[in-house]
């Protein structure tokens, strides 16, 4: 395994997938203000973005730490909501 893979926790996630689940959550609206790149806010299509993302390495990084941070929240509030259920996984998880 590479070791630049070892702690990437984006790895095995596609950028299509990152897009489209940041879409999703936020809107293009809402992309293209926490990212500021005109391919969220003119005009903004699945296939534009990834073409732009693909080739515009600083673009791209933001759009993964907007991921990161989108994933962190939504984990955050779903175990605020369900401390109990997320506490007994965790001990059926450990012990198996």
């Amino acid at each position: 395994m590479n070791q630049e893979q070892v702690n990437n926790p984006l790895h095995g996630i596609t950028l299509e997938r990152i897009v489209k689940e940041l879409h999703d959550y936020y809107g293009w609206d809402q992309l293209a203000f926490h990212v500021h790149v005109n391919c969220f806010s003119n005009n903004p299509t699945l296939k534009s973005s990834l073409k732009f993302l693909r080739k515009t390495d600083w673009a791209r990084k933001k759009v993964e730490k907007l991921y990161l941070r989108m994933f962190s929240n939504v984990m955050l509030f779903l175990i605020r909501e369900n401390f109990d259920d997320c506490i007994l996984l965790i001990f059926q998880l450990c012990r198996d």
